[in-house]
């Protein structure tokens, strides 16, 4: 299973349109991230992420909603243990 995550664009390198790479903001942890698949995003896009990779924009709405759904699922409790996800991270 892949898992991809939306992040917020902080900034962008324009040096090199084949390797175009940008700062990106995952509720607070920022990663450097290749644009070169979303040519047509900017600073304050949201976009969807894999593996450093940067897939697609999102809308403000999809990708904050994706965000609230991600940390439901880390928090609530597995019905066979009772645990949380968040307690095996």
């Amino acid at each position: 299973m892949c898992l991809a995550v939306p992040g917020k664009i902080v900034s962008v390198n324009e040096t090199d349109p084949l390797f175009r790479l940008g700062v990106v903001d995952f509720g607070g942890v920022t990663r450097e991230v290749n644009l070169a698949c979303v040519p047509e995003a900017v600073p304050g896009d949201y976009v969807i992420v894999h593996v450093g990779m940067a897939l697609s924009v999102l809308d403000e709405e999809t990708a904050l909603q994706t965000r609230r759904e991600m940390r439901e699922i880390l928090v609530t409790p597995d019905p066979v243990s009772g645990g949380s996800f968040s307690e095996f991270t």
